[in-house]
């Protein structure tokens, strides 16, 4: 267990001194804990991970390697003690038509989606839409959105930077193994994506090119206040908003067009 605290307060760039300040202890204290020549308390153990900013997943993982039980459940989403959770997602997502929002777990995998996004997804390969979804695969792949992103270059460094900064927060292999991928994909899949107009320097946009029109977006992402359960934890709802009245012309258009009905996975 004192090697894996190391490794998070290395990974947060703290000497034992700040983060023995930060928690309130004795650098003395800390160091023994580190080197295992003292046994934390569970209470010590959530303690420290606390103001490491740990993930729940991986507090619960110290906690083992220090040989207590898990403190925070792992249930799944089709649970039905989450059915609450389920419904929350979906009436964010409903009530974010005509726009485009979705769910998406820790590796970025679809749970659930709107009518909006649906109709966003025209000549993308049927097997970059069979579950599991992994949206930033959709979004990078060549055979995914990549062609019709109009900004790629800038939109690919967006998220490539996102998924960096989530692999140094939680150090997870499958997301150090995703951005791996990604990397290697082409930058113009399919010959150039076009000059893109100026924007605002205040966000990064989504550019995306449709048979109606070109669409101007930008992003919030929301997740659950205070979770104690992992999966509820690692949720995250990814909405989309129009940059411009163009953009929101055409997304209403669309919606007239598609239905608005949500989808859950």
């Amino acid at each position: 267990m004192g090697l894996l605290l190391k490794e998070w307060r290395l990974r947060r760039r703290l000497s034992q001194l700040e983060l023995a300040c930060e928690a309130d202890i004795s650098t003395r204290h800390l160091s023994f804990i580190e080197t295992g020549r003292a046994q934390p308390s569970r209470e010590m153990i959530l303690h420290l991970s606390e103001r490491l900013g740990v993930p729940l997943r991986e507090r619960n993982e110290l906690l083992l390697a220090a040989g207590f039980a898990p403190v925070y459940s792992t249930k799944p989403l089709a649970d039905s003690a989450l059915t609450a959770v389920r419904k929350a997602v979906n009436l964010v997502l409903t009530g974010h038509e005509p726009f485009p929002a979705l769910a998406v777990d820790r590796h970025w995998n679809l749970i659930a989606a709107n009518r909006a996004v649906s109709a966003l997804l025209a000549g993308v390969a049927p097997d970059l839409v069979t579950p599991p979804v992994n949206v930033l695969r959709l979004s990078l792949h060549p055979d995914g959105l990549a062609p019709r992103i109009m900004n790629l270059p800038e939109w690919r460094g967006h998220v490539l930077e996102r998924l960096r900064y989530q692999i140094e927060a939680t150090a997870d292999p499958a997301l150090s193994e995703l951005l791996k991928e990604l990397r290697e994909y082409p930058v113009s899949p399919k010959g150039s994506n076009g000059p893109t107009e100026e924007h605002s320097d205040l966000v990064v946009p989504l550019q995306l090119a449709t048979e109606i029109g070109t669409l101007k977006l930008f992003s919030t992402t929301t997740v659950f206040g205070t979770p104690l359960d992992v999966t509820i934890s690692e949720i995250a709802i990814e909405s989309f908003f129009p940059s411009d009245e163009e953009t929101a012309d055409i997304l209403q258009r669309l919606s007239r067009a598609t239905g608005s009905k949500s989808t859950a996975g």
